[in-house]
Formats: C-alpha cells, structure tokens, sequence
C-alpha cells in the first residue's frame, strides 16, 4: 500500500513539472481578490486556501502535493482522514474547493450545490468528469466556476485554481462552444404569455410540448436540453396536473385543443 501511495505521489510531481495542457481551456477573467491577513502591523497578501475533495485519498494527497507545490496556495484540511463534509469549507476558511468527480452525475450535483448553499463565497473547481454536454450543463446550473474532464493534466489543475482564484470561469473550449449554442436556442424559443396565463405552463414546460408531439422519449428530451431525465419527469408530472392530462399524448391534444399547436 506504501509503495502504491508513493507511486502516486510520484507520478502527480512529474506531471506538474510537464510543460504541456491540452491547449483546450477556456477561462473568463472577472477579478477576484483574496482577503489579505494582517501580521503586527504589516498587512501580508493571503494566499488562496484550497480545499480538495476526494474519494480515494491517495488521490486527494496526490492532488495537495501538486497544488504546495506551485507555491501559489495553502491547501487546507490536508490532516483530515474524515469524508469531506461541505461544513469542513467553513471550518477551513476555504477560498477554493477541489471537488473530484464521483463519476456520477447526480452525486457531482449534490455535492456541488451542498457546498455552494453551505459556503456560497466559495469557488469550486469539478475534475475528472466525463466531458458529456448534458453533465456539464447540470454542473454549471449546480454552481461550478470550473470544470476539467478525465483527460485533464496536473498543469490544467494549477491553471484551473489559478483561474478561480483571479475570479475565472474556466472550461474546455469544446464546451465553452456548447453553451454558447444552448445559450442561442434557448433564447430564441420565446414563450407564449397567452399560454401560461390560460394552462399556467412555464417557459421551459412549453418548450417540452413540440419534443413530446414528436414522440421523443424522456432520456432525448433530457439531452435535448441538458436537463436530467428526473427533471422531464417532474416537468411532465407537473404539466398534466396543470392542464388536466392524463398522459403525454393528453398533453398534446389539450394544447391542440386550446389552438396552441397545429
């Protein structure tokens, strides 16, 4: 077990010392300043505190290491053996959190949205994700200001906290393209005033109603528009209380019906 934890130790230095990134990154400077910490009577600029989150703890001592040894943060909790906890953020004074990913959607967006809710000043940094555009919007919606995919390098991680530190967004250029695109669809698929005021739809409800005519299941919904395919769910739930439907095609005759559809 030693020598696994040293081998990964190891490899972490190398590959903070690597001269390359996937030239990928995207990041938008917004500028952020970090308290500054008074000693005596001198007023002494304070390194960011970073705090790392994950699982497997080799990983997480791997990841502290690199991040020391850019000599550009504190990385705090590094003693802790405990699960991370989203009070641990507070207790810690954290600027920064270094959330590995569980490889798994739903759990990155709770644990995004505990952190963000229990500690909102602190800025959080997913790695190891999967890259899909429909977990990258979830995340984003969750509260992320950074997001790496499995093929991040250690010189992407630094360049990532560093990012969040002068008050960045950072990304892959790839997604960073995506969400301009969902930014453009979304915009310009208005909502009917005239429907919500008579069946109480929301603009995203409406938007819905043209997928479900087509006959597009839950799951293609749900990636139509980065949503998760519980969301569809509740959506649907939501939409045949509203306007007396039984089922999705009871949705699309009511709005038929009402002249909302030809």
């Amino acid at each position: 077990m030693k020598a696994g934890r040293q081998q990964v130790l190891q490899l972490a230095e190398l590959a903070s010392k690597k001269n390359h990134s996937n030239g990928n990154l995207w990041t938008s400077m917004t500028g952020r300043e970090i308290p500054a910490r008074v000693s005596g009577s001198a007023v002494v600029e304070r390194k960011p505190r970073v705090f790392v989150a994950a699982d497997n703890r080799l990983l997480r001592e791997a990841i502290s290491r690199m991040l020391v040894k850019s000599g550009e943060v504190e990385v705090a909790g590094r003693e802790s053996v405990e699960p991370f906890r989203a009070e641990d953020l507070l207790k810690e004074d954290a600027d920064i959190l270094v959330l590995s990913s569980h490889g798994n959607t739903n759990e990155d967006v709770i644990a995004v949205r505990l952190a963000r809710t229990t500690a909102p000043k602190v800025q959080i940094l997913l790695i190891g994700a999967t890259g899909e555009e429909s977990e990258f919007l979830q995340c984003v919606r969750a509260g992320v200001s950074g997001y790496l995919p499995l093929d991040a390098s250690a010189k992407d991680v630094v360049e990532g906290v560093r990012a969040l530190q002068a008050g960045a967004a950072i990304c892959p250029g790839t997604l960073c393209a995506m969400l301009f695109r969902y930014l453009e669809r979304d915009a310009t698929s208005f909502p009917s005033a005239s429907m919500h005021r008579r069946m109480g739809l929301t603009r995203r409800e409406q938007q819905l109603i043209p997928l479900i005519a087509e006959g597009l299941t839950n799951k293609e919904i749900a990636n139509r528009f980065c949503l998760s395919e519980q969301t569809v769910k509740n959506h649907l739930y939501r939409m045949k209380h509203k306007i007396g439907a039984e089922d999705r095609l009871g949705i699309v005759q009511v709005c038929q019906t009402q002249g909302f559809m030809p």
